[in-house]
């Protein structure tokens, strides 16, 4: 038996729209939603148990841009190798899932392309405070983290004058959406990892996306029907 099961694309796709649905929007101190119960939980297990180390990296500089040979995209490649990649770049592809996006989001999707990363940060792992590029047309990170600190390792939240304004919860399988503007001000300071804080985080972003080999289906643009 292959362990664990994937859901099928639909499966995904169904979960993840009514978790989309089910979203609470906040206006505060930018417009954000926030989600419970993204994916269904076997396609959660199936991630963490893909044979994919954390990158040992040590103190960071705040950026991911500074490691990107040793970040987890998720790509034609590990789609081939693994079929929890698989399902899900499919079921985010789905013209249904592009259009509760863009109508969650109030964004125009058709045309861009789905990217996806997983993140696995160790103890020194840290991402100052800043604003996702407007390339990407929205921004959403799911927390995959367990633990008795995971509590403590949500996203850090900013005004648009870089101070501190809250952390988001973190919570198994919860979620935030974001557009990305000139008050989306996040990060990650600096705390104690103890164990691996794991997570995804999933754009679609414009047509004109420089680095394709960041790109999960980079043959097929996002349709809407």
């Amino acid at each position: 038996m292959t362990f664990p099961q994937v859901p099928s694309p639909g499966q995904i796709a169904d979960h993840f729209i009514g978790a989309v649905s089910r979203s609470e929007r906040a206006d505060q101190p930018f417009r954000h939603w926030r989600m419970r119960d993204v994916f269904p939980e076997a396609l959660c297990t199936a991630i963490l148990v893909l044979p994919i180390a954390p990158p040992a990296l040590g103190r960071t500089d705040g950026t991911r841009a500074s490691y990107n040979s040793q970040r987890t995209f998720i790509t034609p490649a590990l789609r081939d190798s693994f079929p929890v990649c698989a399902a899900l770049a499919e079921a985010l592809q789905r013209p249904e899932v592009a259009r509760t996006m863009a109508s969650t989001c109030g964004i125009d999707v058709a045309g861009g392309f789905l990217r996806m990363e997983y993140m696995q940060d160790l103890d020194g792992a840290w991402l100052e405070p800043h604003r996702d590029i407007p390339e990407k047309l929205f921004s959403m990170v799911v927390y995959l983290f367990t633990g008795p600190h995971a509590k403590d390792w949500g996203t850090d939240i900013y005004d648009a004058e870089r101070r501190w304004v809250a952390r988001s919860a973190g919570a198994f399988n919860s979620g935030v959406i974001f557009v990305p503007g000139p008050a989306t001000w996040h990060g990650f300071d600096q705390r104690p990892i103890v164990g691996v804080r794991r997570l995804l985080e999933i754009n679609y972003v414009r047509a004109d996306w420089r680095d394709r080999e960041q790109l999960a289906i980079p043959e097929q643009p996002i349709r809407l029907a």
